[in-house]
């Protein structure tokens, strides 16, 4: 049976309830959901989003009310989850849900915006290189990953629409594009544009002046797996027209 992964930055997952998350689960039903950006501790979510029907969950919040983190929503039970990834810089923020099962590890992540200041590029930079060090060594272990998140980066000019306006902004800026060039290197694989080399493809979209009526958006959104789940790799799609935050879900197929 095909198995179908999926991750959606949320915009706060109470919000997106509101505007029909639990019915796009149930019409969907997808084998493995990963949220970011919850911006909730479970003791203040109702038992319908907790434990919806036929699903396994795991939430993760972080230190700071009301701000970034992680859940896992998965029909098998995985062997293992795990939240965060072993360092109290980031795991404070909880940007990292991982769900270990018996043929891959799926990681949830929700890297770090770069937006507000120096000092926040810096800590997303510094994100990006511990993260993918822990990754080296789980694949060192021999598990394959699937990494599936909000990257908070544009990788190059096709995946957004006014690359030369935002040259200068955080998400788009050279030093954050290179990691993205790093990652790649190091053999992952950008599931969406294995299917799909055409521009116009976003998974996010500003509130503003009608952005995503208008399709002026970013892909920061990604599914990157390691190159031996290539093979079973059938699909890679993001949907952008499901609704309930500004980021729509996106995700793969295996075989």
């Amino acid at each position: 049976m095909p198995t179908t992964l999926v991750s959606w930055n949320v915009n706060g997952i109470r919000a997106c309830v509101k505007k029909g998350f639990l019915t796009y689960l149930q019409e969907t039903e997808p084998d493995v959901l990963v949220l970011q950006e919850t911006k909730a501790h479970p003791d203040v979510l109702d038992d319908t989003i907790l434990n919806p029907i036929g699903y396994h969950t795991a939430w993760e919040g972080a230190e700071k009310k009301g701000y970034s983190g992680t859940a896992l929503f998965s029909k098998t039970n995985p062997i293992t989850v795990i939240k965060g990834f072993g360092n109290s810089k980031f795991d404070s923020e909880a940007r990292v849900m991982s769900a270990i099962y018996s043929d891959y590890t799926v990681l949830g992540v929700y890297f770090p915006n770069g937006q507000k200041n120096d000092e926040r590029l810096q800590y997303k930079l510094d994100f990006y290189d511990h993260f993918f060090a822990y990754c080296r060594d789980l694949r060192a272990q021999g598990q394959s990953l699937i990494i599936m998140g909000d990257y908070n980066t544009a990788h190059t000019a096709i995946d957004l629409a006014n690359p030369k306006e935002n040259s200068g902004i955080s998400g788009f800026l050279p030093i954050e594009r290179e990691w993205m060039d790093r990652i790649v290197l190091e053999g992952y694989i950008d599931t969406f544009r294995s299917f799909n080399q055409e521009p116009d493809h976003y998974t996010w979209w500003t509130y503003r002046a009608a952005a995503r009526r208008r399709n002026i958006g970013w892909r920061i959104d990604y599914v990157f797996i390691t190159p031996d789940l290539k093979p079973r790799l059938t699909d890679a799609f993001i949907q952008s027209t499901v609704l309930g935050s500004d980021h729509c879900p996106v995700g793969i197929t295996l075989a």
